[in-house]
């Protein structure tokens, strides 16, 4: 991000907080970039001729008659073919000591896909998790997020997922990763052989917090690339959103904003929006599906964050570790999926729909067998084959670590049913049940 030659330099600088700047400036756009004593700012207000500008790195140490220098222009990113297998950072230079990326240079933070130039979603995107692709399908252009707690595996989760999903290109945006996540993605892509179709984003603990708010924006511009000019399926992961939100909050605050709930700027439903609704399926073929982690703060889902993610998405994703199994699963009583119906029965198997259900009823059985034996009352012969199943059910189906195609996990789940229950006690219609009662048992 270098200033050109006979650009207007700018010298005095009015009012400094811990991330922004102020000065008297003509001519200036919303969103503009700018160099302040030669550290990389954006312009985030303008009122009349004062222009507040976000210092990215941090405004300590820069003196009041520092230089500065406005660039002309938002963010950009260089997009082609060439950004495949390549690794980023949060302004989209390599940080894989590859070299620069060659090809058309795009603003990026634009507005969302119009209405009627989107498809309704119908194809199925599988990301070969059982828990996920069996009770909550996504389908291509939903955008749903993965709430877990902090300690939880969420990044072996998104991983596995860039590594299994049926997508031509996955884009990774990690915001606030350690260097051991980092390097855990980066080696495991490369081992795999997967990073013909990858390319990752991020911000590392190392980085300025404040610049985790372009990775999002890096990841969607490379990804409306993909989608609308090469028709591919593009499947966005984004950890941890909750780290994004803080960084919005540091700005608010440091600007002297006044907070809304939890100390989150009054604009957060608005910044979450803007990013979750690029989620599409265009007409061309292409699409645009995300995948987000959002933490929760001591598993409180009335926070800020989760409340107004809630209201955007097409549903959520929640990590539990189930403590019979020792594993962690995909809670199939929290999770959901907005948009599973648009497929299940229709680009999967007939009986997806009635195996899913049954899985959870039976499931539902077991944890009422479960209060009743921690309460001390007798137990029938029902509840403890439903209890059994349950353990079964979690450890081959619901556990993260399950890696097979749907019609493996519907194979799977006529083997519980039949090794634990009755025609009767399963409840799925009889047509169902003699064509695959016998066929997917034996």
């Amino acid at each position: 991000m270098k200033a050109k030659a006979f650009q207007k330099i700018y010298t005095r600088i009015e009012n400094i907080t811990k991330a922004t700047c102020m000065l008297e400036a003509e001519g200036i756009c919303n969103e503009e970039m700018a160099i302040v004593d030669g550290r990389p700012a954006q312009v985030v207000k303008i009122y009349r001729n004062k222009v507040t500008l976000q210092v990215f790195p941090g405004t300590q140490g820069i003196p009041t008659n520092a230089e500065v220098v406005f660039l002309g222009k938002p963010p950009t990113l260089k997009v082609s073919d060439e950004l495949k297998g390549r690794f980023f950072n949060a302004y989209g230079s390599p940080i894989d000591n590859g070299p620069s990326v060659d090809g058309e240079e795009r603003e990026i933070g634009g507005p969302s896909v119009n209405p009627v130039r989107r498809k309704q979603p119908s194809e199925l995107i599988a990301t070969g998790i059982a828990g996920i692709d069996l009770n909550n399908t996504i389908v291509t252009g939903q955008k749903i997020p993965f709430f877990a707690d902090p300690d939880q595996p969420f990044n072996q989760v998104m991983a596995d997922v860039a590594l299994r999903a049926k997508a031509d290109v996955i884009i990774l945006g990690g915001m606030g990763m350690s260097n051991d996540d980092y390097l855990y993605y980066r080696t495991l892509f490369e081992n795999a052989g997967a990073l013909d179709r990858i390319i990752c984003f991020m911000n590392t603990t190392e980085n300025p917090p404040v610049e985790r708010l372009l990775v999002p924006d890096m990841c969607l511009t490379a990804a409306e690339y993909f989608a609308l000019d090469q028709n591919a399926k593009v499947l966005v992961l984004l950890s941890d959103m909750t780290l994004y939100a803080d960084a919005l909050s540091i700005v608010s605050n440091r600007m002297d904003q006044i907070p809304s709930k939890d100390s989150m700027p009054g604009s957060l439903y608005s910044d979450l929006a803007k990013i979750y609704e690029k989620a599409a399926q265009f007409p061309g073929g292409g699409s645009i599906t995300i995948i987000a982690v959002t933490t929760l703060s001591s598993g409180d889902i009335t926070h800020a964050i989760p409340d107004n993610t809630g209201y955007i998405t097409e549903g959520q994703l929640y990590l539990r570790r189930d403590t019979d199994v020792s594993k962690v699963i995909i809670d199939p009583f929290r999770s959901l999926s907005r948009l599973k119906q648009l497929v299940i029965g229709k680009k999967t198997r007939e009986d997806h729909p009635q195996v899913m259900n049954a899985c959870v009823r039976l499931y539902a059985d077991a944890a009422s067998a479960k209060t009743k034996l921690e309460n001390g009352f007798d137990l029938t012969d029902y509840d403890r084959r439903t209890l059994a199943f349950a353990k079964q059910y979690s450890r081959e189906l619901l556990a993260i670590d399950v890696n097979i195609d749907i019609d493996s996990m519907l194979k799977t789940a006529w083997q519980l049913f039949g090794g634990h229950f009755t025609q009767d006690e399963v409840g799925i219609k009889q047509e169902l049940m003699d064509k695959y009662w016998t066929a997917d048992i034996c």
